[in-house]
């Protein structure tokens, strides 16, 4: 595996996208390139996190929110 590949694998690593024959190529190229490797996993975990904090969640709905009240209400009658 080339660097260039490791570094696209990084990325899939990091979300947990790897096949199992994938993971093993993978540590092997990891171990092959050392430190370099490692980096490389840290800015994708940097990456990652940057992109999830980013999201905003989705609004709710007041339908959503009318009829999740109407099923706690009814829960508590019974």
């Amino acid at each position: 595996m080339s660097f260039e590949e490791f570094q696209n694998t990084a990325r899939l690593y990091v979300i947990g996208a790897l096949e199992p024959d994938e993971m093993e190529a993978f540590e092997q190229a990891r171990e092959k390139f050392g430190e370099k490797a490692e980096d490389c996993i840290a800015e994708c975990y940097a990456l990652h996190e940057a992109f999830a904090l980013s999201l905003r969640p989705a609004k709710s709905s007041t339908a959503i929110k009318e009829r999740l009240m109407s099923m706690v209400r009814e829960r508590m009658r019974a």
